[in-house]
């Protein structure tokens, strides 16, 4: 007569389903993790540019802010507070040449309504002219006058300044110099497609 395999109680059942469950649990985790292990050489460089990308929109910012701080600091050091480091640059940019409102925008420069604030704002003040386009008369042509030739040629003076000294002082060579802007100008093309194609 043969004998009758032990019966098994209700806690070894248990036992002996959560020992397989185990197993199988463990071998779902091992293959996950070799996914992960796998995927992880693609994850490294997305995770760097993600670090790098954020980084370098806050140097953006933050040099942008400085230079309006260098700017201010030239103009307190030669005792003029009639103008602010915004306007100064938007003098500076005007230059020599005879632009419109949309002609500023379309560089680059500014915002819509901050250049048309300010210009309106210069042109009281006595640093700009002002008149009517001889073939668009809904168009406004500025230019700069004697005073605020005198604040670009100051800006210009600053820059100038910076030039003799940036590559002793500052450590940047010309060769960096071409290679951050050519950065910063693919940079921009992207920003400026990713307004227009909605990136």
């Amino acid at each position: 007569m043969r004998n009758k395999p032990p019966h098994k109680t209700g806690r070894e059942l248990h036992r002996g389903f959560t020992k397989c469950g185990s197993g199988r649990e463990a071998k779902e985790m091992t293959n996950t993790q070799r996914k992960m292990d796998a995927s992880a050489p693609f994850m490294a460089p997305q995770t760097a540019l993600r670090s790098l990308y954020l980084e370098a929109l806050q140097l953006v910012e933050r040099l942008h802010r400085r230079l309006l701080d260098v700017v201010k600091d030239e103009f307190d050091r030669n005792g003029r507070s009639d103008i602010n480091a915004t306007r100064a640059l938007l003098l500076f940019n005007i230059g020599n040449s005879e632009l419109t409102a949309g002609e500023l925008r379309s560089r680059g420069y500014y915002l819509g309504s901050n250049v048309s604030y300010n210009l309106k704002k210069l042109v009281e003040m006595g640093f700009i002219h002002h008149q009517r386009s001889r073939v668009d008369r809904r168009s406004v042509r500025v230019s700069l006058t004697d005073k605020g030739n005198e604040i670009a040629n100051q800006v210009a003076s600053l820059y100038e300044r910076h030039i003799t000294s940036i590559e002793q002082v500052g450590g940047i060579q010309v060769e960096e110099f071409m290679a951050m802007n050519k950065s910063l100008q693919r940079l921009d093309r992207f920003w400026n497609d990713s307004i227009a194609y909605r990136l």
